[in-house]
């Protein structure tokens, strides 16, 4: 990150970044990515017609044509299936619908503020494809995946995932002086006295550890006091949806990353349109880092065993199909974990 300090004053800002697809972190995150593609409508499959993804990189399509990516799609765009050791995913899908499938024999269909949050542990295989569910429109299709590392004593604890339904996240609405209102999302940490679950072996599952995940929605004009963290977290602000907010006297424009003292309360005042933040904050887990593709250990040698383990196991095989398998074409939201037990969402969210 870019140093922001001038020597004029003290700040709480450290330092800022511009955003692009993938977020820059500190400990205890490793990358947060931000997908955000304007879909056309779906075909049969609910996928792109083959005739519209000509001069495209298929396979590893990265870059912005026509106002979306393909990814690692070949016609429903996404990522098909692939392995992770090591860390943990956390998935917000803010629009459009995420199918997930895995080698636990689990599958889920979520979006609409949903979040996945899944450990990955000694080995999992999983596919994420985003369907595109309507044929007489755009199919517009948001989401941020963090990157969580796992302490040593936890890279090979058993693989997990659960859903966070949107109407079952912690919300904290806030007002003003002037009546404007800050809604802070919890997915994880505690605002208050409204603390979310996060699962079992995660670093989040010890709140000493002070893990923090909140997207924060400010009407018009709102202003807010992030409270204070402790000394040595890693704390980052995400500015990535209106027309900027000002950060302790400072403007900040959307798009950009703010990296913040974490032991002083922080202002933050929105400009003249709603604005939506992602902030990623922690105590550090310290350990060294060691990190090929989509596995992340300690040490080289864990790597290489890592490869091997897939290479022998499978880590546990697929037992789908495809390799980027699609949940139908109703647009229902429901997860059906590897015991058989099938959940879906209230109603009302």
């Amino acid at each position: 990150m870019n140093d922001h300090t001038d020597g004029k004053q003290p700040s709480s800002i450290v330092a800022t970044v511009p955003l692009g697809l993938h977020w820059p972190t500190l400990d205890p995150f490793l990358f947060c990515a931000h997908h955000h593609d304007q879909y056309p409508a779906g075909n049969d499959q609910l996928g792109i017609d083959p005739v519209q993804l000509k001069g495209r990189n298929m396979g590893s399509d990265f870059t912005v044509k026509d106002g979306f990516r393909m990814y690692h799609g070949s016609e429903v765009p996404g990522f098909p299936r692939h392995p992770h050791r090591g860390f943990e995913t956390i998935t917000l899908a803010r629009h459009g619908m995420i199918d997930h499938s895995d080698s636990l024999g689990a599958r889920a269909r979520f979006g609409s503020g949903d979040v996945q949050w899944m450990t990955a542990g000694r080995g999992i295989v999983h596919s994420e494809m985003f369907p595109l569910l309507k044929r007489d429109q755009d199919n517009p299709a948001e989401l941020f995946q963090i990157w969580l590392n796992l302490p040593a004593k936890n890279k090979m604890v058993p693989p997990y995932f659960t859903m966070f339904w949107a109407d079952e996240i912690p919300r904290v609405r806030m007002t003003d002086a002037a009546g404007r209102t800050t809604e802070v999302l919890t997915i994880a940490g505690a605002l208050g006295d409204m603390p979310p679950p996060p699962p079992p072996d995660s670093w989040a599952s010890d709140p000493g550890h002070r893990l923090q995940v909140w997207r924060i929605a400010m009407e018009p004009g709102a202003e807010w006091m992030l409270p204070a963290g402790a000394d040595g977290d890693g704390r980052v602000l995400y500015i990535y949806d209106g027309a900027g907010v000002r950060v302790s006297g400072v403007s900040v424009a959307n798009d950009h990353g703010v990296q913040l003292d974490p032991t002083v309360d922080v202002s933050i005042v929105n400009g003249a349109s709603s604005s939506e933040l992602l902030l990623l904050s922690g105590c550090p887990i310290g350990e060294p880092v060691a990190q090929h593709g989509p596995f992340v250990m300690n040490s080289r040698s864990e790597l290489q065993q890592a490869f091997n383990d897939y290479n022998d196991t499978g880590f546990g095989g697929w037992p789908w199909d495809a390799d980027d398998p699609i949940h139908g074409t109703m647009s229902g939201r429901f997860a059906e974990h590897a015991d058989g037990r099938v959940e879906r969402p209230s109603e009302k969210s």
